[in-house]
């Protein structure tokens, strides 16, 4: 057995995880973890290969069958002593999401908090995997529904949230009596390695929640193409999402895609303007963009157009922007690629008519010349054909375009194949009852900003996914049914 992480020459390079022991898998290469702040190594992770992910299945195959069989409340037992442990580490999770993510050091205790808070709200449920009894047509007979795990459950998570994103999943797949295979993102792979740590340590049987590392091409293919895989649950781009669901389509693979987003964020006359300003900064730049509900492009009606604009970049002028240790407003891209990603589409947006409003965009020099750092920009654009309004931006960039009416507005912001959320911010009832089924969003934040609570049910139409996460609804596609008909006569 390897050792979790070894230091050298000021590197952390870290192990996989696969049956409760730490390996370095069947090839010597690594991949380099880039701090995104600073653009040093901070870590190396083994460059997993296929058959290193089909070895983590294969042994969580194994152990799932005792572990579906220990009764439910003992499962969350265990995943509340993970929850637990989570809390103990918080200091050490929150610095080891800034050093790969980039995030602010705030933000990163409230991943952590995340983390937990999944956990637990996901052991709770073990007491409530219930079925039905139902009367049948014949004399002496019923019909029984179970409620029964799927067996191993692969989770693919993306770099934004890596450790909240992993603990959604897991927390929900275990206490359900499926075992768990991670595939952590490359560009942030080390918070999910500390939850294979910290769930060894508190008694989660070996084979039960296994973590590989590697490119997504090699071992996240061969986890989604094995036929040992029954559940494939992903967070991540619609591109990636549309090859998985490629791939799984040969085996008829059950699914649950959580991919893009492009939520309007939309202000209407009789909204509280000074409220709906602070939401749409904290719904714009938090993570420095890189949240998948980010408010991606605004819409105001034109009659308070120009005093939420002034007020919106007022506060946006104010925003300030650092290392994450010292808890700026916004920290840097998680990497040049992401900057040079939205560069394209700002470069595209102008070309074809956009106005800035306030002009930022990339800093690479003074206190800038190491890291990924974008300023805040703001732009105004001519109609709904903008590179801005169709495109995810993922970053700090924000565009504004106006409408008339309530109707207008809503085949505006329905102009999307995106239906992840939305935000709308009005006193009229009338609206909000209409919205409810008019906007084409699987989640709609209604005065409020973003933030999906535990007990929510956090998913997405058309582009943006299949299936869902969190509350009843999200721990029920971790639980597949079967029908008995049961004759006693």
């Amino acid at each position: 057995m390897s050792q979790f992480v070894r230091t050298i020459d000021g590197v952390d390079h870290y192990s996989m995880f696969i049956n409760g022991a730490w390996t370095s898998g069947h090839s010597t290469d690594v991949i380099e973890v880039e701090n995104p702040a600073t653009e040093t190594v901070f870590a190396t992770i083994p460059n997993g290969t296929a058959q290193d992910a089909l070895d983590a299945l294969e042994t969580a195959k194994i152990a799932q069958v005792a572990w579906a069989k220990l009764p439910s409340i003992e499962r969350g037992k265990l995943v509340f002593k993970l929850a637990d442990a989570i809390d103990e580490n918080r200091e050490r999770m929150a610095n080891i999401i800034v050093a790969e993510q980039g995030k602010p050091l705030d933000q990163a205790y409230g991943e952590v908090g995340a983390c937990s808070s999944f956990l637990r709200y996901a052991a709770e449920n073990a007491r409530r995997i219930e079925g039905d009894i139902m009367p049948s047509d014949s004399p002496k007979e019923e019909i029984w529904i179970r409620r029964l795990p799927y067996g191993v459950v692969v989770g693919l998570t993306a770099w934004n949230y890596p450790a909240a994103l992993a603990t959604r999943k897991l927390g929900p797949a275990l206490i359900a009596g499926n075992s768990f295979v991670l595939k952590a993102h490359e560009f942030t792979p080390v918070s999910g390695l500390e939850l294979a740590r910290l769930a060894h340590k508190v008694g989660i049987p070996d084979g039960v929640f296994n973590v590989v590392t590697g490119a997504g091409r090699t071992v996240g293919e061969a986890l989604v193409n094995s036929p040992v895989s029954n559940l494939v649950t992903m967070t991540g781009s619609n591109r990636a999402g549309r090859e998985i669901y490629a791939s799984g389509a040969d085996q008829i693979k059950v699914l649950r895609l959580e991919l893009g987003g492009k939520a309007p964020f939309i202000v209407m006359e009789d909204a509280d303007i000074d409220a709906a300003v602070k939401s749409a900064i904290t719904a714009r730049f938090t993570n420095c963009g890189q949240i998948c509900t980010c408010n991606e492009r605004m819409y105001l009606q034109k009659n308070i157009a120009d005093e939420f604009t002034e007020k919106f970049i007022t506060q946006a002028k104010q925003l300030t922007i650092g290392q994450p240790l010292e808890n700026p407003d916004l920290g840097p891209k998680v990497s040049g690629g992401e900057i040079e990603k939205i560069e394209q589409i700002v470069a595209d947006a102008v070309t074809h008519g956009a106005e800035f409003l306030l002009k930022g965009g990339p800093l690479n020099d003074g206190n800038y010349a190491k890291g990924h750092w974008y300023a805040p920009s703001v732009l105004r654009v001519p109609d709904q054909t903008s590179a801005l309004i169709e495109q995810e931006i993922f970053g700090p960039v924000v565009p504004i375009a106006e409408f008339d009416t309530f109707d207008q507005v809503m085949t505006m912001a329905n102009d999307t194949p995106f239906g992840l959320s939305a935000y709308v911010y009005t006193q009229n009832f009338r609206r909000v009852m209409s919205l409810s089924t008019e906007l084409n969003f699987g989640e709609i934040y209604v005065n409020r900003t973003c933030g999906e609570l535990v007990q929510g049910f956090h998913t997405g139409w058309g582009h943006s996914g299949l299936g869902g996460e969190d509350g009843k609804y999200g721990f029920d596609g971790y639980l597949r049914k079967k029908s008995m008909y049961v004759n006693w006569s």
